[in-house]
């Protein structure tokens, strides 16, 4: 029959709190010991007691050794990830601008085929009739190149 659940909250009697301290802490260094062994990994655990007493492991490297390793770690990380988060938001804003000029080309193409005229202005239809008369005039300036020509 095992023990049952502990409820965590903290130990109010001193002298308890204490004990459960010096189990739970050599507990915890015995645990770090073994990982590092079974799993030829590094580990470093840095225990301050109520009183405010240091306790440390590390595996047969120093502890300055791994601190040293996590503080690049996470410098680089961060480094990583604020990198990431300033492209993802180029990456945002430069899909937003595609988008909405997508969205114009569209339009605009609706426009030139006599599609969704309602939307525009006695301007922007002159404009329109202005700019399909031009490229009318451009189209019959290059036919006559074409005459004779078989296809």
């Amino acid at each position: 029959m095992g023990r049952g659940k502990v409820q965590l909250k903290r130990i109010e009697n001193k002298i308890n709190r204490q004990v459960t301290f010096s189990k739970r802490r050599n507990g915890l260094l015995k645990k770090a010991h073994e990982i590092s062994v079974l799993c030829d990994a590094e580990v470093a655990v840095i225990v301050f007691s109520p009183k405010g007493k240091l306790y440390e492991y590390a595996t047969d490297s120093s502890m300055d050794k791994i601190l040293e390793r996590y503080e690049r770690y996470s410098y680089a990380e961060k480094a990583l990830i604020s990198a990431e988060s300033e492209s993802e938001g180029n990456w945002c804003h430069e899909y937003r601008k595609l988008k909405a000029k997508i969205e114009t080309i569209q339009k605009c193409h609706k426009h030139l085929m006599g599609e969704d005229l309602d939307s525009l202005n006695l301007k922007e239809l002159q404009q329109l009739e202005q700019q399909l008369e031009s490229s009318l005039k451009h189209i019959r300036s290059r036919k006559p190149s074409y005459d004779g020509v078989h296809f």
